[in-house]
């Protein structure tokens, strides 16, 4: 059926709408929102759900301060959600699901001299459902050297469209965030899907839309953008999945984690 959905008709419909000013009726949807998904508004800054003047203001809402306290780790989990994937990257395959992978230098964009950074890595594959806290944090310190737009499809990105769609996360739109650590590249992906309005990141703010057919490059290395680990970097106007790459070399996921487990920013994800 996703095949033949207009998913970027319904995508743009649902960004028009979630910015929308429609007072009572604004209120009356998020409180719809909350009930049916189950959202805790106990922990957000700001839990008075009469106050969000649009959806996307309470979509994107901040947590309490100290709501998620940071794990002493080498990586933190960027999101709330629950892990897809996770585990070795097999020479510049990702496992996706049962029965599919796809490449690293789908993923990125093309760019096969990037993506070689990343043969034999490790990968971890984070959805984030609509109850979730849609603000993306740092798993660890991180200089930006780069942000590619790479145009695609809007594939919904829940749990059974990854079981049953092809390369999925490298055939949605995405925005790939190139970072430099002490440990060497590592790679945050925001995928875009159906009706997610838009996605932005701190130092550039909304990335799409405009969306654009063409591949769209933005480079920083006369920029000094330097995240510590647990910032903000960037946030989704409605949900979807963050996939990480990260470079050969001994790498230990928790040993806690595991497919659909439900995890929270700020939780250890890996040592090094």
């Amino acid at each position: 059926m996703q095949y033949v959905l207009p998913k970027k008709a319904l995508t743009q419909g649902a960004g028009l709408l979630a910015s929308m000013r429609g007072g009572a009726l604004t209120t009356g949807f998020i409180k719809w929102f909350v009930g049916k998904y189950g959202v805790n508004m106990a922990e957000a800054a700001n839990p008075d759900i009469a106050s969000y003047p649009t959806f996307n203001e309470f979509f994107t809402r901040p947590l309490k301060a100290g709501a998620r306290p940071l794990a002493q780790a080498d990586l933190i989990s960027p999101v709330d959600g629950a892990i897809s994937q996770f585990g070795p990257i097999r020479k510049d395959q990702i496992f996706q699901a049962k029965g599919h992978d796809y490449s690293t230098r789908a993923l990125v964009g093309g760019d096969a001299q990037l993506a070689a950074r990343f043969e034999d890595g490790h990968f971890a594959t984070l959805y984030l459902s609509p109850k979730d806290y849609h603000r993306i944090h740092m798993p660890c310190d991180g200089r930006l050297t780069r942000m590619i737009y790479v145009p695609g499809d809007l594939f919904s990105v829940n749990p059974a469209t990854a079981h049953g769609v092809p390369g999925l996360f490298a055939r949605n739109e995405r925005v790939v965030c190139v970072f430099e650590s002490e440990h060497g590249p590592f790679v945050l992906t925001l995928v875009g899907a159906t009706v997610v309005g838009s996605m932005a990141t701190t130092w550039h703010g909304v990335v799409n839309p405009p969306r654009s057919a063409n591949l769209r490059e933005w480079r920083y290395d006369n920029q000094p953008i330097v995240l510590k680990q647990g910032d903000e970097m960037g946030r989704f106007l409605l949900g979807s999945t963050v996939v990480m790459l990260f470079p050969r070399g001994s790498l230990q996921f928790n040993p806690d984690w595991a497919a659909a487990k439900p995890i929270r920013m700020g939780e250890a994800m890996a040592q090094r």
